[in-house]
């Protein structure tokens, strides 16, 4: 199953107005015009024209459930044609990238040279995300699906558009987590994780390379969202 990493309004997202890069290979080599792919649950597809209504609904819920624990209003653009960006980590990257971050703040611990087959089930993943430790990467770690275009340092639990519950984050607090885990890593340049992310790895790559290459795509997207003050969440 494929992983990809959308920006954009929600509305967007969920009438199916957008494509992943697969889905934009596959038009542009067949010469097709976009096809709407709707995402969500039935009622937000039988009733396209109400998706709006229903994400600035859901919005206004959350804002008064998290209450003053945020600084800034939820607000942010909600039209179906705001613009929206997209990255395919894959899975093995995403791991790669959670475990790297993992090892990075458990420094006794020497990570894995290739990704486990069960990479969520990791040990030291697993002292990452136990009550009361204080992650630094936490809006990486704590298995966020959803990061809203304002700064908080928490992650919750909550119950999205769809209905579905998912753990939410901070785009903003991921963007700065990310440069702070480069930082205690890597310390790679700008024009040095543009590179990363040209190719993606081979078959064969290591854990190391496969994180390289999801940071780089990563890196790209939190600062898309966080420049246009748009939502970001996973596809799959």
């Amino acid at each position: 199953m494929a992983l990809d990493v959308y920006v954009g309004s929600l509305t967007r997202y969920h009438a199916g107005e957008w494509e992943t890069v697969g889905e934009k290979a596959v038009r542009e080599r067949n010469r097709q015009g976009l096809v709407a792919r709707p995402r969500g649950a039935a009622a937000l597809i039988e009733n396209p024209a109400n998706i709006r209504t229903a994400v600035t609904a859901w919005r206004a819920d959350l804002a008064r459930w998290l209450g003053d624990r945020i600084d800034t209003p939820l607000d942010w653009e909600e039209a179906w044609h705001a613009p929206y960006f997209t990255g395919r980590p894959g899975w093995d990257g995403f791991g790669s990238l959670v475990l790297w971050a993992a090892y990075a703040e458990h420094p006794g611990r020497r990570c894995p040279e290739v990704l486990p087959e069960e990479w969520d089930n990791d040990p030291i993943l697993m002292r990452s995300n136990a009550d009361g430790f204080r992650s630094r990467y936490a809006h990486l770690l704590r298995h966020v699906e959803l990061w809203l275009p304002n700064p908080f340092e928490f992650t919750f639990e909550g119950v999205n558009v769809d209905g579905r519950r998912i753990v939410v984050g901070s785009a903003t607090a991921l963007r700065r987590q990310l440069s702070e885990l480069n930082a205690a890593t890597w310390e790679a340049s700008g024009a040095t994780v543009v590179g990363w992310g040209r190719t993606p790895p081979a078959a064969d790559a290591s854990l190391e390379q496969r994180a390289r290459y999801a940071f780089a795509v990563l890196s790209d997207l939190v600062q898309q969202a966080t420049g246009h003050k748009l939502p970001m969440r996973l596809d799959y």
